[in-house]
């Protein structure tokens, strides 16, 4: 049902008292009945839009993610849904955090803390988190991300520095060099949680119910850190009372386009099994040995032969684009959490099945189409744990 709007609550308002008088209203805009049901219109529409609104928050689906202050308290509806089911707030963006090492021109003195350093491509300025003694020709410092040209405190994905990139001191400092080299990442940095990917996490959260430990608690866990797309959990087949999960990242947090996670990425996936929001040890069981390993990809060659089309420039493109979601939609098969239909298997027909829908669209035929994997040639292709699908080549031939 749409709200209702002030001119048709105006309109109802002068229909009735005309009614009621027996008579009509003057046409003046400033004839006192009418001004006064103008005014009762605006009432009323104040007070559906109000009702309307507190309707939309008593479901996840439509609560809002937006702050609201009613009566001095300030709170965001899906928020306090959030809270509410155990799942604590969204994921701030997370300030990258790493080394780099500094060239030492005159030996003696000391690099103090909280020297700014600039990484120009970005606009990011970083750090230092503490003094270091310029005692050798090198030493290491440990940077953090604070601010940036956006007028943001540099957290997310943009403080991240690709190791070997240089960096440069805000001002010139007397005894080393100006320019830095920056090194391995301790803390990656990450975007903070978009409103639909928590709202979607919060929808989950009450349809699966923590469990003192079931694989979905891990995956719950897990996906509530910041740059993480999925977690794939399994219990060790070898070695009872161990559990494996395989973590996927985001490719703007991991610098990996096949979502494989940092190792500082690893250990906030594991922190965030063994302490809930609130620091203390309440999720995974007290004799559970967890270990947290990036997932693999699987590379796929694909040839289509035979292609017969108008306009085989788009068709290609079209192709290519088709099937390389195709791949990267397959995920691992977990028992008991994924759903049919399954998606672990990369087979002919279901290639095959995509170029068609494509190739036909544009009125054209092709002959056959295979894919291999690591150079053999394959019907049918199964993932393994922890293991995700993408394309290698794709090759039209005649």
């Amino acid at each position: 049902m749409s709200t209702v709007t002030t001119a048709q609550i105006y309109a109802n308002l002068v229909a009735q008292i005309e009614a009621a008088l027996f008579q009509s209203l003057p046409i003046l805009p400033k004839d006192p009945l009418r001004v006064l049901a103008k005014v009762t219109a605006g009432v009323y529409t104040l007070l559906y839009r109000f009702i309307g609104y507190n309707a939309l928050q008593t479901f996840v689906s439509s609560a809002s993610a937006d702050p609201v202050t009613i009566n001095g308290n300030t709170l965001t509806p899906l928020h306090e849904w959030g809270v509410l089911i155990g799942i604590g707030l969204p994921p701030s963006a997370t300030a990258a955090e790493l080394t780099a090492t500094v060239t030492v021109a005159v030996a003696g003195g000391t690099l103090p803390a909280g020297t700014q350093v600039l990484y120009a491509p970005t606009g990011v300025t970083y750090l230092t988190l503490a003094a270091v003694a310029l005692t050798a020709l090198t030493v290491e410092v440990t940077l953090r991300a604070s601010a940036d040209s956006l007028g943001g405190n540099g957290a997310g994905v943009r403080g991240n520095v690709p190791p070997g990139n240089s960096l440069s001191f805000v001002n010139p400092l007397a005894g080393v060099s100006r320019t830095l080299v920056a090194g391995a990442a301790t803390v990656t940095g990450a975007d903070g949680e978009d409103p639909e990917s928590y709202r979607g996490r919060v929808e989950t959260r009450f349809k699966q119910r923590p469990q003192g430990g079931a694989l979905a608690d891990y995956q719950i866990w897990g996906t509530g850190v910041a740059g993480t797309v999925n977690v794939y959990p399994y219990r060790d087949a070898l070695c009872p009372g161990q559990v494996v999960v395989y973590v996927e990242a985001t490719a703007a947090s991991s610098g990996s386009a096949d979502g494989i996670p940092t190792t500082p990425q690893l250990q906030a996936v594991l922190d965030a099994i063994y302490l809930d929001v609130d620091g203390l040890a309440s999720r995974a069981p007290v004799d559970a040995l967890v270990n947290a390993l990036p997932i693999s990809r699987v590379t796929f060659d694909v040839t289509v032969a035979g292609l017969s089309v108008t306009d085989p420039v788009t068709v290609q493109a079209e192709i290519t684009a088709a099937i390389t979601d195709y791949l990267r939609a397959r995920a691992p098969y977990i028992p008991g959490l994924s759903f049919p239909p399954r998606l672990d298997r990369v087979t002919q027909t279901g290639l095959a099945g995509v170029v068609d829908a494509i190739v036909s669209a544009h009125g054209g035929t092709f002959s056959s189409l295979t894919f291999a994997v690591m150079g053999a040639t394959l019907v049918t292709y199964s993932l393994g744990a922890g293991v995700k699908a993408k394309l290698g080549a794709l090759v039209f031939s005649a």
